[in-house]
């Protein structure tokens, strides 16, 4: 089988409809369930419950990563970020005489 993973220059990269950071987010996703997986089977929890968190977390990781993409698209996600960075609205305290009153330049007397 062979996958197309560019669809052309200057387009970001796309694989199965996943988009640019969705593709990280999809991978790291999937290694981290296999850590997690490796790290309950070495500790001694039972093989079916190591096997049924994976199956269960990859399916979860999946169905949002999917999500993400159709709902926010390319670009949304980093636009969503970037949003919750900026405040709701500035606090100005000056009355509006003091906000538009030319500042007097101060003579300096040598």
């Amino acid at each position: 089988m062979e996958y197309n993973i560019n669809k052309g220059i200057g387009k970001s990269v796309e694989f199965k409809g996943l988009k640019a950071q969705y593709l990280f987010i999809f991978a790291g996703g999937l290694l981290a369930v296999f850590v997690v997986f490796v790290i309950m089977y070495m500790v001694g929890i039972d093989q079916w419950v190591c096997i049924g968190f994976g199956v269960i977390a990859a399916s979860v990781l999946v169905w949002m990563t999917f999500n993400l993409n159709a709902k926010y698209g390319e670009h949304g996600l980093m636009k969503l970020m970037a949003a919750r960075q900026h405040p709701r609205f500035l606090i100005n305290r000056r009355t509006a005489h003091r906000l538009f009153k030319r500042k007097r330049k101060e003579a300096a007397y040598a």
